[in-house]
């Protein structure tokens, strides 16, 4: 299924709108064209559209790092993580639509999100397009774009019945915009434990203890706490388990390939590792009421 077939002009999933000139957009063969007829974006032969134009992000997950991260969730380790949500968004939303993952990554979680929802269709951002190339396959009823999550988001003001946001940035006021006002956001962040075994031994980037405070300074002016939760369990990694799950993040940008894989022997894996995430619900704010 191509990408116009999965966002048709017409219904629910018609979430898109021209970055330029923020009128709709219509297939075009190939491509998505803004209402106006103005503006053209080209699908790549992976199947997402391109609406980010200019550099790429420098903080994009590169090739190499959206590999080590498929390899590392098809090893089942974050799946706890994954049911977690889908439960969640079928108990937020069970009529849901329509589902926008603000940093989607390889399409992982919301392809679990949208088995919860038989009825929703999914819309996937990400300044990769190495990630994108995956997360356009990753389910039959998502789509995906390229786009940088710090800019007006090009959805459709009140088109989106959850927002998911799992390790990724937040813009609160986009968020807000395009939710109903019956929605619901789903952030996941990590956790101060997250990981503690590897903090300091490969040189990992430590969960900042403030990270829960600055969520909730970022979002509140938008909406309204709806319950936090922890989840929390022990995996156990072999030496490739840890090379990916380091490869596959931030401390990738900040660690030698060669460099680390002798971390990971002195290690002397496997090895019992705790995971830990903070998974949070908001509710947008009525209009006026911030």
């Amino acid at each position: 299924m191509s990408f116009t077939d999965r966002c048709p002009q017409d219904g629910p999933p018609a979430l898109l709108i021209c970055p330029v000139c923020r009128a709709r957009l219509v297939p075009a063969g190939r491509a998505a064209r803004c209402a106006e007829g103005r503006h053209t974006f080209d699908i790549a032969r992976q199947g997402y559209l391109g609406l980010l134009t200019g550099r790429r992000a420098r903080s994009a997950d590169t090739a190499a790092m959206v590999r080590a991260r498929s390899a590392f969730l098809a090893g089942g380790h974050y799946a706890p993580l994954a049911r977690r949500l889908a439960g969640l968004a079928g108990a937020l939303c069970p009529d849901g639509r329509t589902v926008l993952d603000a940093g989607v990554g390889t399409g992982y979680y919301l392809s679990a999100v949208l088995d919860a929802l038989p009825g929703a269709v999914g819309l996937g951002l990400d300044t990769s397009p190495y990630a994108l190339r995956a997360a356009a396959r990753a389910h039959g009823r998502a789509a995906a774009a390229s786009w940088d999550i710090w800019r007006p988001l090009p959805v459709r003001t009140g088109s989106v019945d959850l927002v998911l946001n799992v390790f990724a940035p937040r813009n609160g006021g986009e968020f807000h915009r395009v939710l109903r006002p019956d929605g619901a956001l789903l952030v996941v962040t990590p956790a101060p434990r997250h990981l503690r075994e590897l903090q300091g031994r490969l040189g990992t980037l430590r969960v900042d203890p403030a990270k829960p405070r600055r969520l909730h300074t970022a979002l509140s002016g938008h909406f309204r706490p709806g319950g936090t939760e922890t989840l929390e369990y022990a995996i156990t990694l072999t030496a490739d388990d840890i090379d990916h799950l380091v490869s596959m993040g931030p401390t990738a940008h900040h660690i030698d390939a060669g460099e680390l894989r002798r971390r990971i022997a002195s290690l002397a894996p496997p090895r019992p590792v705790t995971v830990s995430f903070l998974v949070s619900v908001h509710r947008p704010r009525p209009l006026g009421a911030r």
